[in-house]
């Protein structure tokens, strides 16, 4: 008896367990990795959009200053831009002109769009067009120069799928030479009816690769460019030409009712 009621004692000794408090909506459950999860930060959108003002801001604050070391500004326009090929054509005129391509809209802030925040007088009437495919030249050459050389600059690159052709490209039946055996499965792909006869790539019907004037598939770019053809002329056109005394426009076809009237 005594060692029953022993036993009795000690089971009510041990405490029951309290009931866990509700987390309140401060309090919320965080998994087990917490303090893993916190090492990595997120980057907040407010620091994202003060980069990029301050990013805009260096190029307003450098294209005044161009504005400053050089005598010129034109605006010019491009067809089929390469990068590499721009960087080329710009080492050309480095030790005497400078660059801008980007957002028009801070191109055309950094010049100023009307004669009340125009950089210098007259500059506004560059803003006007800065439109599309576009961008800044500032320089120290004669004019005369700068036109002799956008003039004769023109580099030839494969076209990308979406442009348009600038010819029909047609292949006639028959053997494909060019091609090896290795490459028929691929050529198959691009949709060419093309067959192995004795090694030799063959194609069994007459294939149109594109029409002129057409949107490139991406079939059609891979086969023109495994055909060698170039379809994608890069070039550089003036539109229009700043000094503080004159202020001149090359393009034909270009409206200047409204710059004139501003």
């Amino acid at each position: 008896k005594t060692l029953i009621l022993r036993r009795k004692r000690e089971r009510k000794a041990v405490p029951s367990p309290s009931p866990s408090p509700s987390p309140s909506s401060a309090q919320l459950l965080l998994p087990s990795n917490h303090a893993e999860i916190q090492t990595h930060k997120a980057v907040t959108l407010s620091k994202t959009k003060k980069k990029g003002r301050q990013h805009k801001e260096v190029i307003v604050s450098s294209i005044k200053q161009a504005l400053e070391d050089h005598g010129s500004a034109y605006v010019f326009t491009f067809e089929n831009m390469r990068n590499q090929k721009f960087k080329e054509f710009r080492e050309q005129l480095k030790s005497n002109s400078r660059f801008f391509l980007g957002s028009n809209k801070v191109m055309q802030i950094s010049l100023g769009r009307s004669v009340a925040d125009e950089t210098k007088p007259g500059i506004h009437k560059l803003s006007k067009f800065l439109r599309g495919d576009a961008g800044l030249l500032f320089t120290n050459l004669e004019k005369e120069e700068v036109q002799r050389t956008f003039e004769k600059y023109e580099d030839h690159d494969f076209a990308r799928t979406g442009s348009n052709a600038t010819e029909k490209v047609e292949l006639k039946e028959g053997p494909l030479e060019q091609f090896t055996h290795e490459m028929e499965p691929f050529l198959r792909k691009q949709g060419m009816p093309v067959r192995l006869t004795k090694g030799v790539v063959e194609l069994v019907s007459d294939f149109v690769v594109c029409e002129e004037g057409k949107p490139l598939s991406p079939e059609s770019a891979r086969i023109l460019r495994l055909l060698g053809i170039k379809m994608a002329p890069f070039r550089l056109h003036l539109v229009c030409r700043w000094t503080p005394d004159d202020f001149e426009v090359y393009r034909e076809g270009l409206d200047l009712s409204d710059i004139e009237s501003s």
